[in-house]
């Protein structure tokens, strides 16, 4: 993990409530200064989480930001497929944390991770939010990545900066996230904070529009969560003109160094999938659209198949073929281009003349793999990114609730 920095107008608190896991901090609280704006895109799953369709309703109708924020993240429980408790649940230890904090419940976001259909017992977080508040403070972050972590194996943040108007601005974000993980507007956990001065629209635009190709560009293992959330905060504590377009050059700056956060946690999650042990870069090109180049690529990164052969290191180029065939998008075999890498393997319909098994699996012993599709039919291109399954994987998941 890297040196993470403080963020002007933000501090955190973790706290151990024992909602699942025994003996670590599975709690974490985030107080963000009067003055914050906050972004956010979630899962469009149709089974999503109580905390999400909260916060959903929260951003849709705007705040009053003369008020603080809080964001409140729980492990263990995802508190997702419990009914009425569910939304039950949200409205009260949303209530219970604007008493604590004196911040309206319309800026209370939370987010619950873990199980899904069982009730959370939120008695447990309520009983600690007094502690919490106590424990705020400005270098809080690692903390915070450690304790919203589930089956990750290890915390995730990234950081960077910008110079807006020969100011500095920092960026620092933390996610957690390693099954369960094929992102659909959203992606797992995700807290990205700054102290750039920036409207709520404008930081809204970068945060769909960012995502879309770093959050939504990776999968573990093709399932998408019902607690997907992606939540940006901009407290304004820099001292730069506010950031109205996004499209400024001022707002350019802030999104290269917001978008590098947003690209460094999404590897960074993908690296962590479940009993992975190789990150795979899908990329494809010549497609006849964007639509068909994305499609390609998910059915090659989501192909089972592609990814146990990952793991086994056998360059079996054939599935590969399979899963563009299979993908929907428009392909003509005798057009097809397939490289491991730099080292060509298949084209004009057939295995190139100058492949060798040897260098396919000597170029597949490597821990990052590139698989680069050309379908020869236009100028449609899309990058993902996912893993190699391994019978780690299924351990993983057949005990998870054991």
């Amino acid at each position: 993990m890297p040196a993470l920095p403080e963020i002007a107008g933000l501090r955190l608190a973790t706290c151990a409530a024992g909602i699942k896991y025994r003996n670590r901090d599975d709690v974490m609280l985030a107080e963000l200064a009067p003055g914050s704006v906050v972004a956010g895109v979630f899962t469009r799953s149709a089974t999503r989480s109580a905390p999400v369709l909260d916060c959903e309703a929260k951003l849709a109708v705007g705040a009053d930001l003369e008020a603080g924020a809080a964001i409140l993240v729980n492990a263990g429980n995802a508190n997702a497929f419990t009914g009425s408790a569910g939304s039950g649940t949200v409205e009260a230890v949303t209530e219970a944390l604007s008493a604590c904090l004196s911040v309206p419940v319309s800026r209370i976001f939370t987010a619950s991770t873990g199980v899904i259909g069982e009730p959370l017992p939120h008695a447990k977080i309520i009983d600690r939010l007094a502690e919490l508040k106590h424990g705020l403070h400005a270098d809080g972050l690692r903390a915070g990545a450690h304790a919203i972590m589930t089956t990750d194996t290890y915390a995730k943040a990234a950081t960077a900066t910008a110079q807006i108007g020969g100011t500095k601005v920092t960026v620092a974000g933390i996610a957690k996230g390693s099954g369960m993980i094929a992102p659909d507007m959203a992606t797992m956990l995700v807290y990205v904070f700054t102290d750039a001065a920036i409207t709520q629209p404008a930081l809204q635009t970068l945060v769909a529009r960012l995502n879309a190709r770093s959050f939504n560009a990776i999968t573990v293992d093709g399932d998408t969560s019902t607690s997907d959330s992606l939540i940006c905060a901009a407290t304004g504590a820099a001292d730069h003109a506010t950031i109205t377009d996004p499209d400024s050059p001022e707002g350019a700056a802030f999104a290269d160094a917001l978008g590098a956060v947003f690209h460094d946690l999404a590897q960074q999650v993908v690296r962590d999938g479940e009993g992975a042990t190789k990150l795979i870069e899908v990329e494809v090109t010549g497609a006849a659209s964007d639509e068909d180049a994305w499609a390609v690529a998910r059915s090659i990164a989501n192909s089972p198949l592609v990814k146990t052969a990952a793991a086994g290191e056998d360059p079996n180029w054939g599935r590969i073929v399979m899963a563009v065939g299979k993908s929907g998008a428009q392909a003509d075999r005798d057009r097809l281009t397939i490289r491991f890498g730099d080292i060509l393997v298949a084209e004009a319909g057939w295995v190139a003349a100058s492949y060798t098994e040897e260098d396919g699996a000597a170029y597949m012993r490597r821990e990052e793999i590139t698989i680069h599709t050309d379908l020869g039919l236009g100028s449609g291109a899309a990058t993902m990114w996912t893993c190699d399954f391994t019978k780690r994987y299924i351990e993983i998941n057949a005990d998870y609730r054991s």
